[in-house]
């Protein structure tokens, strides 16, 4: 168990934790000299049943509550410290304001100093902390009145056998999640180089693994790792850890960064969260607004835009979208406080809901919905409203980032399908999926009724036909799935229904291999129609008929009225277009014609067909290589 101090200025929290632990958490040569914490301080202390306790000593002074706030981050216990001497100030409120924000339910209250007044002062000061704590979480909190200098006292006694047992009785964090770390501080040690210090908020780390570091996104190898101020091989959730980082520089890691499992830590600028503006705040915030926002050992400046409302009321909640002016790492379910804009007075605090919010269509029906199944998710209804709620599946690289936890421990619906590529799978429900499939053959039947004589189109125009929305590793899948149980003919970069090919006579086959035999020869420009009817001595009709019955297989390409290429010809004129763009970006008439050696009115005929069977498309005179055609998959560009 972690436990953090909280409290006004000068009521004793330093002293109080060295007559708990032995130790003097005030390190700095300045703290001495001034009698006061500046910065965090850290103390342990070891348990009877062989556990180590962790204290985290925060400064009480209003100018430092963003270091409060960083040392506040990660702990279980809060030990609110009041002076009965003084009473209740303004950093008491203030830090049990935070502890409430923060999710921290867990405390107890040590009322300091009571060697300086009288007893009935300590039963004045102890009805009115009853008073405040009355409507938080921490109400029923035990009060012990303790004298931190004198020895043997026994309220101390009394308030470190009641840490010790709740110490005891807590139940572990568990260490299931993908592993994460916020660095509260940075040091290095001769002989060791750079150690990084912070909570655990979840997983586990062993030495010898790599780690990233959020938000510069750069690997560290854990060199050796020390747990609640014990060598071990390795730190778990809910510990306080110092990571001995190999080949990393103490300049590259600051606090409020992360150190944790590259496929759950993510570096971003914008947020959206539930944001709760306290009710003694009297503000109103609306879009614009500037904040300070201290989230993990983080404090960074941030634009608040309202999503929905129009502006958020001291004593309301509402959802909002947090602009960054620095990087930060967050994960949903992340809490973390407001200041105002001169970081003056603590106002609110909120969770993160997404840390990979759009800057586009962020108040749409679609994304409040999204939202609100996240919510639910973290309330704890588990995974199944934001399966509902995503037609295309959610890909478990997504649902990893938005629950903290390993693809392989999801908990996901039964009716849930795991659809896409090995590199990239999708969790989707089967009615979804079914809806996918639907789609892909209605849109299919739609375009063989509208081009009976065309194959099929390729796979990118498909796709742009059924669901342009589906990304492309279930869009593979999707196509994959169909082609293997036969609803869906592949010919060559073509997909049509089984029907749609009909079967020739052995006469017409014939007349099909010299026709293609003809068109095969007759480069670098094939016959027309009435040309091949002549050569074959067949009606033009009849020739028409094999021709479009050949293009619907693949063989062929219509590429105007009564003029066909065959498929090999084709993929070579595609790859010139695949070529010119990559080098110029685009394909316009006059360098396609050069580049295939024919006139302007046939390279531009070229350049149509590929426009209309979409493997381009046209920009005023120019014609653009789309990255979803087939041939780019086939073929490529050369």
């Amino acid at each position: 168990m972690i436990i953090g101090t909280a409290g006004h200025i000068d009521h004793g929290k330093t002293s109080l934790v060295h007559a708990l632990t032995g130790i003097d958490t005030d390190r700095l040569k300045e703290e001495k000299e001034r009698g006061i914490s500046i910065e965090l301080g850290y103390a342990y202390t070891p348990l009877p049943n062989g556990d180590v306790l962790g204290f985290v000593d925060v400064p009480g002074h209003e100018r430092l509550i963003h270091t409060m706030v960083a040392g506040a981050c990660g702990i279980d216990f809060a030990l609110l410290v009041v002076a009965v001497d003084d009473g209740v100030m303004p950093q008491t409120r203030e830090h049990l304001a935070i502890l409430e924000l923060l999710g921290i339910t867990r405390g107890a209250v040590a009322l300091t100093k009571i060697d300086r007044v009288c007893p009935e002062r300590v039963h004045e000061v102890e009805a009115e902390v009853r008073n405040l704590l009355h409507h938080t979480a921490l109400a029923n909190a035990p009060i012990f009145s303790v004298n931190a200098t004198a020895a043997n006292d026994r309220g101390t006694a009394e308030l470190r056998k009641h840490l010790h047992e709740a110490a005891t009785e807590m139940r572990a964090r568990g260490a299931e999640g993908l592993f994460r770390l916020a660095v509260d501080r940075v040091f290095t040690l001769p002989g060791h180089g750079t150690i990084v210090a912070g909570t655990v908020f979840s997983g586990r780390v062993r030495v010898g693994e790599t780690v990233v570091v959020m938000p510069g996104n750069f690997p560290a190898r854990v060199r050796s790792i020390h747990a609640q101020n014990r060598p071990s091989e390795y730190g778990v959730a809910g510990q306080r850890c110092a990571l001995n980082l190999a080949g990393v520089e103490k300049s590259a890691v600051s606090r409020g960064d992360w150190l944790g499992d590259s496929r759950v830590l993510v570096s971003t600028s914008r947020v959206d969260a539930r944001l709760r503006l306290l009710a003694h705040s009297k503000l109103s915030l609306a879009s614009g607004a500037t904040l300070h926002v201290h989230i993990g050992a983080a404090h960074v400046v941030a634009h608040l835009t309202v999503l929905d409302t129009e502006c958020l009321e001291a004593g309301k909640s509402a959802r909002a979208q947090l602009v960054f002016e620095t990087a930060i790492g967050a994960l949903p379910g992340d809490r973390f406080i407001i200041r105002d804009a001169q970081a003056a007075h603590t106002i609110g605090g909120g969770v993160v809901l997404d840390s990979v919010a759009p800057s586009r269509k962020r108040r749409s029906a679609q994304r409040l919905g999204y939202l609100d199944a996240v919510e639910r998710m973290l309330a704890g209804e588990g995974l199944s409203q934001l399966l509902v709620d995503a037609p295309n599946g959610v890909s478990l690289a997504d649902l990893e980032r938005l629950t903290g936890h390993d693809a392989e421990n999801l908990i996901l619906p039964t009716s849930t399908l795991i659809r896409g590529t090995s590199q990239d799978p999708f969790a989707i429900l089967e009615s979804a999926w079914e809806s996918l499939r639907a789609d892909v053959l209605i849109a299919l039947r739609e375009f063989h009724a509208e081009f009976p004589d065309d194959a099929g189109p390729d796979s990118g125009r498909l796709r742009r036909m059924a669901r342009p929305d589906l990304l492309t590793p279930l869009w593979t899948a999707l196509i994959d799935e169909l082609v293997h149980e036969g609803s869906v003919v592949r010919q060559g970069p073509w997909l049509q229904l089984p029907q749609h090919a009909a079967t020739l006579s052995e006469s017409d086959q014939e007349l099909a291999r010299q026709l293609l035999s003809l068109i095969g020869q007759g480069r670098p420009e094939p016959p027309w129609v009435r040309d091949l009817a002549v050569a074959v001595r067949q009606p033009e009709e009849r020739v028409r008929q094999i021709l479009r019955r050949q293009a619907a297989s693949g063989a062929l390409c219509q590429i105007v009225h009564d003029l066909f290429y065959d498929s090999d010809r084709v993929d070579t004129l595609a790859g010139v277009i695949a070529s010119l763009a990559q080098q110029q970006g685009s394909v316009d008439a006059a360098s396609y014609r050069d580049a295939i050696g024919l006139g302007r009115k046939r390279s531009i005929q070229i350049l149509e067909f590929f426009d209309r069977v979409g493997y381009t498309r046209r920009v005023h005179d120019l014609h653009v290589l789309r990255k979803d055609s087939g041939w780019s998959r086939r073929q490529g560009p050369s």
